[in-house]
């Protein structure tokens, strides 16, 4: 009985481990992610997605209707690698929420999104993640913006 509670404790540490460290992958993988972006590395930043990336937008129209726009990577790695050098962007995330369920991972990011040193806006990017052998990929991107409710923009 003893030696049942000790394999049983060490087998739950060793996923608790296993866990961690995919989550610490996961989160890497977004850092680079945005590594990529902030530096306007579109090599980078494939190198972070699964060549079938989806990325999509939830906004509101002026009278308050959902709208959920879709993006075509190459549309958006090319809206970010046209940027000029002389505007300044950072998207800084805020929090990490991640969880994981065998090779499939979902992280929730808080952000607020900063344009020439002025606040602009904030909302949430909502990543779909699959670990491909041993490599986290994106394979989903959804995300808000919003100006009101934001700590900053208020």
């Amino acid at each position: 009985m003893k030696y049942n509670v000790l394999a049983m404790f060490f087998l739950f540490f060793s996923l608790l481990q296993a866990q961690n460290e995919d989550e610490k992958a996961v989160q890497k993988t977004i850092e680079n992610f945005f590594i990529g972006f902030h530096n306007q590395d579109a090599t980078q930043i494939r190198n972070t997605v699964n060549a079938d990336v989806i990325m999509q937008t939830v906004s509101s129209d002026s009278t308050g209707n959902t709208l959920v726009k879709n993006e075509k990577f190459e549309t958006f790695l090319k809206s970010i690698t046209s940027i000029p050098k002389t505007t300044l962007f950072k998207e800084k995330i805020i929090s990490y929420h991640i969880q994981i369920d065998g090779n499939m991972a979902n992280a929730w990011t808080i952000y607020e999104f900063w344009l020439n040193n002025s606040f602009s806006h904030c909302g949430v990017n909502s990543f779909q993640l699959i670990k491909f052998g041993k490599k986290w990929k994106i394979i989903y991107v959804i995300d808000t913006r919003r100006k009101n409710g934001c700590n900053q923009g208020d």
